[in-house]
C-alpha cells in the first residue's frame, strides 16, 4: 500500500469520525437549548490551526537547514582531506609527490568547474569525477615507501584518500531534494487551509485589516519558498558552495 493511499484513508476516516460525532451530537440538541450560551469556537479553532500550521514549518525550516548544513559539511571534509593529501606527500619523491599533487588538482578542478554544475542540474555526480578520484587513491596506495619516514606517512595518506571518498559519498547523498513530496503536500494545503481560515473570522475591507492579511499571506509564501530554496542543497540561491575548495585549492579552480 503506497504511502498517498495510506495518508487518504487516514485524512478520510478523521474527517468522517469528526463529522459523524459532530451529526449524532447535533440530534441530540434539544428544543430549549440556547446556542448563544456555547462559547464560539472558530477563534480556538482558527488559533490552534495556525499554531500547528507554524510548529510544522519550523520544522521543515530546520529540517532543510541542517540538510544544507550538512551538505556544506561534507564539501568542507572534502576539501580538507584532499588538502591533506597534498600536504603529506611532500615526504614522497619528487616524481611521486608531483604526480599525487597533480591528479588532486585535477580532480578539484574538475569538481569545481564541472561536477558543481551537474550537482546543480540534475542532482547526482559524475563518472569523472570518481574516476579522477579513483586515480589519486591509485597514486596513494600503489606507491611502495623506500624508509620509514616514507612508511609512517602511508597510512595517513591512505587515510585522507578514505575521507575524501566518504565525503564524496556523503556530498552525492545531498546532492538532490531532501524534501519527500508527502512533506510538501501537507504543507501546501496547509497554507491553503490557514490562509483560508481568515475568511471564516469575517475580515472586513479596512485598511488596517486588508493589510494583516496580506502581510500574513506573504509571510506564508515567503517561508514556503525558503524551504523550497534549502531543499536543493547545490542547485539554488540559498545553496551550499565551492569555497572550501576555492580557498585551498586556488591553482587548481582558476
Amino acid at each position: 500500500m503506497s504511502e498517498w493511499l495510506v495518508l487518504s484513508i487516514a485524512m478520510a476516516s478523521a474527517c468522517a469520525v469528526v463529522l459523524t460525532i459532530a451529526i449524532l451530537n447535533n440530534r441530540r440538541v434539544r428544543d430549549d437549548d440556547d446556542p448563544s450560551q456555547t462559547p464560539d469556537v472558530i477563534e480556538y479553532m482558527t488559533m490552534m490551526i495556525g499554531v500547528v500550521y507554524a510548529i510544522v514549518l519550523g520544522l521543515a525550516i530546520a529540517g532543510v537547514w541542517e540538510g544544507r548544513s550538512a551538505a556544506q559539511e561534507s564539501v568542507r571534509l572534502e576539501a580538507q582531506a584532499l588538502h591533506e593529501v597534498q600536504s603529506r606527500a611532500s615526504v614522497y619523491p619528487a616524481e611521486v609527490r608531483d604526480r599525487i599533487r597533480a591528479d588532486v588538482d585535477a580532480y578539484v578542478g574538475h569538481v569545481v568547474h564541472h561536477e558543481w554544475q551537474v550537482m546543480s542540474e540534475r542532482g547526482e555526480l559524475t563518472d569523472r569525477g570518481a574516476h579522477l578520484l579513483d586515480r589519486v587513491r591509485a597514486d596513494v596506495t600503489d606507491y611502495r615507501p623506500k624508509n620509514d619516514h616514507e612508511g609512517q606517512a602511508y597510512q595517513p595518506l591512505v587515510d585522507q584518500v578514505a575521507a575524501a571518498d566518504d565525503a564524496r559519498s556523503s556530498r552525492s547523498q545531498n546532492a538532490g531534494a531532501t524534501m519527500p513530496g508527502v512533506v510538501w503536500f501537507g504543507l501546501i494545503i496547509g497554507a491553503l487551509v490557514t490562509v483560508g481560515l481568515i475568511f471564516t473570522l469575517q475580515i472586513r475591507r479596512t485598511s488596517r485589516e486588508l493589510l494583516l492579511a496580506g502581510l500574513f499571506s506573504a509571510l506564508i509564501a515567503f517561508l514556503l519558498f525558503l524551504i523550497w530554496d534549502f531543499d536543493s542543497p547545490f542547485g539554488r540561491g540559498l545553496s551550499a558552495t565551492a569555497s572550501p575548495f576555492l580557498d585551498l585549492f586556488p591553482e587548481a579552480t582558476r
